[in-house]
């Protein structure tokens, strides 16, 4: 379908959309709890603004933490309707005067966030030893402290805030109004064409030259607006390069990685590993994947293609849920109770409608219910792409049992972590399902095509292009669609080498993806699953021990990556576990080639 095609918002029967209601009743109770938030701010304001003695800061953290998490719970009810539906301006608008509303608190409660920048060691250590629930978050404030300018600076910064954010929102704005699509034609049928479409639909299609056509017409129109992309992504790199020169940093990456509290080498390590052996792994998989499917050439538009297309299943939302059940039996029965709630409570918005956001999400506000967003297309893919949110709402909620809303998320190195070994879980469910090699490759293949390729592959292309960028700027140079272009294409020749054929418009695939407006996002993916894979890895070996530790590492909030993922098993600080993972996937590999070579005996 187009997206002229698919059915409005309001066609969707009510199951296939998430509930909404469990955040506020209505609309009245929504707008009464923001006059509620307003008079909160100000009693915060009248406690802690100014200094007086014996100045609780330990309670002003856990009242702070509050307000935050309500401040989260208006923000979702607001910006979750628009991210399913783009098309609608009364829910745009009430978002708009939501945020506007919010970034003004947010504003009017820095000054107590720079109060405790402004201690000494010795008394925020006297406010954990009082509140000792405050000492993930006063941690991030001693990392802070390192590139703290002064009140009235990171007020006049936090103040522009809600503008920073602006070139994410124009981006979706021109992929999910803006951006359309014609029909295209192969062999006198003719094809609709939308971004979703193509994102879940198109991109896998069995037919080469089906498949190619829509990459063809696709990426002929995503041309069109390469200007506009190019210039509203070079205002957020720009602004980011401002700001990290503003706090002392030569390097705009060293700036984005410390918060992360990732050190320069970790991040490099990930991606030069990968890009130098994985490459090599992968490029073994996509040659065989060509010589199984008789293609004389394998190009762009056809590496997301399934080694058996014929054995494929279908997979509705329903039955999916015994898959998400089985994949997850070695969690334990307490996990599973509060996962499998999903059903029941509407978490999963999965219908297909116009103006809907492409991709998947998760989120949560605070421990209230949490959300998924995702387009169901009733393919095997689906099902990774639901267990895998739902590993990241799995997270979410064992961490808000455990730690304050203000600290507990983990570091954007292992974010990914628990949703890609939810994904490891569910290839290891498919694999022990049946002895027969071709399901057994089947499993195989899948755990490449849908975990790997989408977050070692992908996702890291993405990372390898976008410090390319960053390097431009740290240069002092300057950048428009042609050079954004060349980096995109010189980066996917240098991974795929003589094993894939660059189709024409590849350059543009920087399009695509929002994940370069939020930092250095893209790389996280490829190191959390280094991260899941080892835990997977461990379990495999050591079992229930394992298995404690993972539920023990979800529990963990803010603090650094190297810490968390040692609570996994997980060593981070060399490149042991990422050549390790490495090897076990080329042993994957390999158990594919020797599967298909059986199965034509």
């Amino acid at each position: 379908m187009s997206q002229e095609s698919l059915p409005k918002r309001s066609e969707l029967p009510s199951e296939k959309t998430w509930d909404l209601s469990a955040l506020f009743a209505d609309d009245q109770a929504f707008q009464a709890s923001l006059d509620q938030l307003e008079q909160e701010v100000a009693q915060f304001q009248a406690n802690y603004k100014a200094d007086s003695p014996g100045q609780n800061l330990g309670q002003g953290i856990l009242e702070l933490s509050h307000l935050l998490e309500h401040m989260s719970r208006l923000e979702h009810y607001a910006f979750l309707p628009v991210s399913a539906d783009h098309h609608d301006n009364q829910a745009a608008n009430r978002l708009r005067q939501t945020q506007q509303a919010l970034q003004g608190h947010r504003q009017a409660l820095i000054f107590f966030e720079n109060k405790l920048l402004e201690l000494d060691p010795s008394a925020l250590q006297q406010i954990e030893a009082a509140y000792p629930q405050t000492k993930d978050y006063l941690a991030t404030i001693v990392n802070r402290q390192k590139d703290y300018l002064g009140g009235s600076v990171e007020e006049a910064l936090g103040y522009f805030a809600g503008v920073f954010q602006e070139p994410e929102s124009i981006y979706n704005q021109i992929v999910t109004s803006d951006l359309t699509f014609p029909d295209f034609e192969v062999d006198g049928e003719t094809y609709p064409l939308s971004f979703v479409l193509y994102e879940d639909y198109y991109m896998y299609h069995p037919d080469t030259t089906v498949r190619r056509a829509a990459f063809d017409a696709f990426y002929q129109e995503l041309g069109k607006y390469q200007q506009t992309a190019a210039e509203n992504y070079y205002s957020q790199v720009l602004r980011e390069k401002k700001e990290s020169q503003l706090r002392g940093y030569e390097s705009v990456i060293d700036f984005l990685l410390h918060d992360q509290e990732v050190t320069r080498d970790m991040f490099d390590r990930q991606i030069d590993g990968i890009m130098t052996n994985f490459a090599l792994v992968m490029r073994k998989y996509i040659t065989h994947l060509k010589d199984e499917l008789g293609l004389q050439s394998m190009t762009y538009a056809d590496l997301k293609i399934d080694l058996d297309p014929e054995f494929d299943v279908a997979v509705s939302f329903q039955e999916a849920v015994d898959y998400v059940r089985q994949a997850t039996q070695p969690l334990g029965e307490d996990y599973q109770a509060e996962l499998m709630k999903y059903v029941d409570e509407r978490w999963v918005d999965y219908g297909r409608n116009q103006g809907k956001e492409s991709g998947a999400f998760a989120t949560m506000a605070g421990d209230q219910q949490p959300y998924v967003l995702m387009s169901w297309s009733n393919q095997l893919s689906d099902v990774y792409t639901l267990i895998h949110e739902l590993g990241h709402i799995m997270q979410m909620k064992t961490a808000c049992k455990h730690n304050l809303f203000i600290s507990n998320e983990p570091s954007l190195y292992v974010v990914e972590a628990p949703s890609t070994y939810h994904e490891l879980l569910l290839s290891n469910y498919l694999i022990q399902s049946s002895d027969d090699p071709r399901v057994q490759r089947f499993a195989r293949y899948k755990m490449i095509t849908n975990t790997y390729f989408h977050n070692m592959v992908t996702h890291l292309l993405e990372a390898t292009y976008q410090r390319e960028v960053y390097r431009l700027i740290d240069q002092g140079q300057g950048f428009g669609a042609e050079e954004l272009n060349q980096i995109k294409r010189s980066v996917i020749a240098d991974f795929w080498g003589d094993a894939v054929e660059l189709n024409p418009g590849v350059e543009l695939t920087w399009m695509r993806q929002a994940h370069y407006y939020m930092g250095l996002y893209p790389y996280t993916y490829s190191a959390s699953l280094v991260v899941s894979t080892q835990a997977y890895l461990n379990y495999l070996s050591q079992g229930q021990e394992a298995i404690d530790q993972w539920l023990d590492f979800l529990k963990l909030g803010t603090i650094p990556p190297a810490d968390a993922s040692e609570v996994a098993g997980v060593d981070v600080t060399t490149s042991q576990a990422l050549e390790a993972t490495i090897n076990y996937l080329d042993q994957v590999v390999d158990e594919i080639i020797e599967l298909s070579a059986r199965l034509k005996a």
